[in-house]
């Protein structure tokens, strides 16, 4: 969708359109997903946080003046969400769970492989999690959502040269992170640890 068409759905969902905010959330849905998945604490539910997203922006999108900043607008409302789950993790009290024997490993080969792709992906999602959020952040949304590099620089608000250095640094990161997993203990014990910070542009 062009960002001239965009802004025209926009409008009409400030306007009240119901139809066109359905739409604004659809086409914008996954990426917020990766500013929420970004800044939450780890194990929070992100359906929950996205739910909680959308109930913000259908509450609160009639008080946008400019369909120009709804990016910008959006992500605030999805980093203020990640924050609260965060501040409400801090202050909840730890729940004790039954422990529930796993059942039986299914027999059929397509479903185990599906669960070791579900486990390689959750794990490299950990490893990203670990990263620092001005990486972690634009490598989820061109991961997640396939954003070029200069829609993630106007929703970072970054200039277009800052983001593709972190992404670069991001996946740099990511692949020697992986790499030290698979490295035996005393040698990753004695491995210096990188440098992770540039200076903003």
């Amino acid at each position: 969708m062009t960002a001239e068409r965009q802004n025209e759905e926009v409008r009409a969902a400030i306007g009240g359109d119901r139809a066109a905010l359905e739409a604004v959330w659809r086409e914008h849905r996954r990426w917020t997903a990766a500013v929420l998945l970004a800044h939450a604490p780890a194990g929070a539910d992100l359906d929950d946080l996205l739910q909680d997203v959308a109930l913000k922006l259908c509450r609160s999108i009639g008080t946008l003046d400019d369909p120009d900043r709804f990016g910008g607008w959006l992500r605030s409302i999805a980093l203020n969400t990640a924050r609260s789950a965060g501040r409400r993790r801090a202050v909840a009290a730890p729940v004790e769970r039954p422990f529930a024997p796993a059942g039986p490993e299914p027999e059929d080969a397509r479903g185990a492989a599906r669960d070791a792709a579900r486990e390689e992906r959750d794990h490299v999602l950990r490893m990203v999690r670990r990263l620092e959020p001005e990486y972690r952040e634009p490598l989820l949304m061109k991961a997640m959502h396939g954003l070029s590099q200069r829609r993630i620089a106007a929703l970072l608000d970054l200039p277009e040269t800052t983001v593709e250095t972190r992404l670069v640094r991001a996946r740099r990161m990511l692949r020697d992170a992986i790499e030290r997993e698979d490295e035996p203990a005393e040698a990753r014990s004695s491995a210096p640890e990188p440098a992770r910070r540039e200076v903003r542009r």
